[in-house]
């Protein structure tokens, strides 16, 4: 019983830490929404400054690469802690505690997930994060290339690259999403 007891405690530890983990993902993760709209203000303000700055709309494609690489890896940990204390931590804890049939341990963690409007909210979000790290960078390629036609091949190869990772984060960013409902 005292091993049982103690292991109990040594889930419920990790449960704490897991959760404290979690929402410093969150509210990294959720801050690199405002940076990237920050450096993206910054980077169009220079650009419009003057003609000879359009160059630098090129460094919005790589601010939305490496911005929205780390959202999508943030928020990928932040939905593995969540399944991993739905599917692996409470089954442990029930198996523990000689009650495997309790329904629910840590209910918040299945009850969020299992709204009616979640579905909808999810895809919102998708589409919020593929316009912020994928078409902002899209956009910026495009314009770059009506503004300076007489770009040199290599500064045109470098957008092309550019492109080719956004396509690549846009189909993360999609597979990662997590719309499934409940646990």
């Amino acid at each position: 019983m005292s091993d049982q007891k103690s292991m109990l405690e040594v889930y419920l530890q990790e449960y704490e830490k897991l959760k404290e983990e979690q929402s410093q993902r969150i509210g990294f993760r959720d801050n690199l929404l405002y940076v990237t709209l920050g450096v993206f203000g910054a980077v169009v303000s220079f650009t419009v400054s003057n003609k000879a700055n359009y160059y630098a709309l090129l460094v919005i494609p790589w601010v939305s690469l490496i911005l929205g690489w780390n959202y999508l890896v943030n928020d990928e940990k932040i939905s593995a802690i969540g399944r991993y204390i739905r599917l692996t931590l409470a089954e442990k804890i029930k198996e523990n505690t000689g009650n495997p049939e309790i329904e629910s341990i840590f209910g918040w963690e299945t009850a969020h997930r299992s709204d009616n409007r979640r579905k909808r909210r999810k895809i919102e979000q998708l589409i919020i994060d593929e316009i912020t790290f994928v078409l902002s960078g899209i956009i910026a390629l495009i314009t770059f290339w009506i503004l300076v036609s007489n770009a040199p091949v290599v500064v045109n190869i470098l957008g092309v690259i550019e492109l080719v990772l956004l396509i690549i984060l846009a189909v993360e960013i999609f597979i990662y999403a997590d719309l499934a409902k409940g646990r």
